[in-house]
């Protein structure tokens, strides 16, 4: 408890009533790069060739920062915007109306002239987690960033097409990942997301991981802990919230590229609270 009290004095975060101790999940450091071998590899349950633990950190309310948080400095940011999808767990709807308005917020939040989306997924702590087209998901628990400096760029080629994106950098455009993640069911009263302020974040914290698929091996990276590091969450977040979560940045000019994230427990949460249900939709955003 000492170090997390010191954490707290750490932390520039306001005394709102709402900020929590509680336990992230950080990977241990070790010698050979981590390898994370998928379900869908082994047949079975996936393999983590690393080892994870846990420490209890503040994790601040972020509504009362809300308003100056941005995705260039902390690497995330909150926005009200509803959604006129009646039904999150309707695929034609959200590839249809839904994807619709996300391309819409995103052209308006960055100025973009291009938004590829590329993947939704669902995810619950209820039962088997949400259903999904490529089987059931349950929140990520590991702290992470989706993307890192190698992958980052190599799912924009793919994504985009390797023309279209060598053209667009040789231009002088800009491409970031955005994730959009938004709660199916509100208000979130079991597993939010805790988000790291990339102000605080080591480039040295940041363990690349390897995640091996049946066809190709992908690169993640997860996070090792640091006192210094600041994070934080949205309190009761409604379905007409979304957090803006930057993943990959092509601008390497000290702004934030990677933002580590992860599900954690509330101390208040029972077995009784509501189940978290949420949507992410990923995104690469071009800005010409």
């Amino acid at each position: 408890m000492a170090n997390v009290v010191q954490d707290h004095i750490n932390n520039p975060a306001s005394e709102s009533a709402e900020n929590v101790v509680a336990p992230l999940t950080f990977i241990v450091p070790q010698a050979e790069k981590p390898a994370l071998y998928s379900a869908a590899y082994t047949g079975g349950a996936p393999d983590f060739q690393f080892a994870v633990e846990d420490h209890d950190v503040l994790v601040a309310d972020m509504r009362p920062h809300a308003g100056s948080f941005t995705l260039d400095r902390e690497g995330f940011a909150l926005r009200t915007v509803p959604t006129d999808i009646a039904d999150l767990y309707d695929d034609d709807a959200v590839e249809t109306g839904y994807f619709a308005e996300i391309r819409s917020l995103l052209k308006e939040e960055f100025g973009a002239s291009q938004v590829a989306i590329f993947d939704a997924t669902r995810r619950s702590d209820g039962g088997k987690g949400a259903s999904n087209k490529d089987g059931n998901r349950g929140p990520a628990s590991r702290i992470h960033v989706d993307y890192t400096a190698k992958s980052g760029p190599q799912r924009a080629r793919d994504v985009l097409g390797a023309d279209a994106f060598e053209r667009l950098l040789s231009s002088g455009a800009r491409i970031l990942q955005v994730n959009v993640w938004r709660p199916i069911r509100g208000p979130v009263q079991r597993s939010p997301l805790a988000l790291a302020d990339a102000t605080s974040v080591k480039a040295a914290d940041m363990i690349a991981t390897d995640q091996v698929f049946p066809d190709r091996v992908g690169e993640i990276y997860h996070l090792s802990h640091d006192r210094d590091q600041r994070w934080y969450y949205v309190p009761e977040m409604t379905r007409d919230e979304v957090l803006l979560i930057k993943g990959w940045d092509s601008l390497e000019d000290g702004r934030a590229q990677f933002t580590p994230h992860s599900a954690f427990p509330l101390p208040t949460q029972t077995a009784d609270s509501p189940a978290r249900e949420s949507i992410e939709v990923r995104t690469f955003v071009v800005i010409e």
